[in-house]
């Protein structure tokens, strides 16, 4: 069932349903959540089987307040409330010693969790009438393009969620930057729309930006995740045109707005006819899910630069577009 966000009645009843062990899919800022009580094992079960989700990939704790946060973190360590005060509530996600009350399978038997306090008001109302940390995943089948929409969730999992919250369309659109700090330094394990420049104007030079793969498993790093079942390939730079044959039907992804429409294409997507990152970033997971749709053999797509946000959009389309697809033009293949 989707509801409205909005409606008091609907986050009561959504509330209920975590209390008592159910799922509920959610707005956030970044993507939609498929939520459960953190402290329940399993509920957390639930999310893994519904998700199609290996049990190494932990889930991120999201939280309400500081008093929640000692519900779930044994510790904090130095940067921590630096960084507290100048992300949270926000698009941050920190990996900080676990509270032993943290079920082993929420944070997938590792000694850390990742726990983020989201700014979006029906994550943080939801949060708070449910009175416990919820652990929440982005709500799509394992490995498959992130929703940012209600729609997209209930396409994606049907009537394997308790309840949908509809808040409309994620305002942001990437997920969540994760910034470990239980290493000899911070390093950015995933980046988001906090950027490495961000952080290091409160910590100073010692953060490490994201490298090739994270140290430990996080949410969202896989060398391939959000893949669509169309292959994608990145091309090198704006406004290059790849050769395509007359026998394959081929859309593009174009960062901006291009000055005329070559007929080589099926389809073409513009995401931002200004070129703005942040409007980049809020579409560009639903332009990937509706070129899904389209019944092309391939999607080119055009690459931004890679400062601040960009950072955190290129690395998703590189993880969209790494190993090996389904098959050029299988486009039954099963969501990953």
């Amino acid at each position: 069932m989707i509801t409205p966000a909005d409606d008091p009645a609907a986050l009561r009843l959504a509330a209920g349903r975590i209390r008592t062990g159910g799922l509920v899919a959610f707005p956030t800022e970044t993507v939609y959540g498929l939520g459960c009580d953190a402290l329940n094992a399993h509920a957390a079960d639930r999310i893994f089987l519904v998700k199609q989700r290996p049990s190494f990939d932990p889930l991120i704790v999201h939280i309400d307040d500081r008093t929640m946060l000692s519900s779930v973190v044994a510790t904090l360590p130095v940067g921590a409330d630096q960084l507290i005060a100048a992300f949270w509530p926000g698009p941050l996600t920190l990996v900080l010693p676990k509270h032993p009350q943290v079920p082993d399978n929420v944070t997938a038997g590792l000694p850390t969790v990742a726990v983020r306090m989201p700014a979006h008001p029906t994550a943080r109302a939801l949060i708070r009438l449910s009175g416990c940390p919820i652990a929440a995943p982005s709500a799509n089948p394992f490995g498959y393009v992130s929703p940012t929409t209600a729609q997209h969730v209930r396409e994606g999992l049907g009537d394997q969620v308790d309840l949908v919250l509809d808040g409309g369309p994620c305002p942001i659109g990437v997920e969540s930057t994760i910034l470990s700090l239980v290493g000899a330094y911070p390093e950015i394990l995933r980046p988001g729309s906090v950027s490495l420049e961000d952080l290091r104007h409160v910590l100073g030079p010692a953060v490490r930006p994201a490298g090739a793969r994270p140290l430990s498993p996080m949410p969202g790093t896989g060398t391939r995740h959000y893949a669509t079942r169309t292959p994608v390939t990145i091309l090198s730079r704006l406004g290059e045109r790849p050769s395509v044959r007359s026998t394959r039907r081929v859309g593009l992804l174009a960062l901006s707005a291009i000055d005329v429409l070559d007929d080589r294409f099926a389809v073409v997507e513009v995401l931002s006819p200004s070129g703005n990152v942040q409007d980049i970033a809020r579409r560009l997971f639903a332009a990937l899910r509706w070129m899904d749709t389209q019944h092309l053999d391939h999607v080119y797509v055009e690459p931004c630069e890679q400062v601040g946000l960009g950072v955190a959009i290129m690395d998703r389309l590189r993880r969209c577009t790494a190993g090996p697809h389904p098959g050029e033009g299988d486009r039954a293949g099963a969501a990953r």
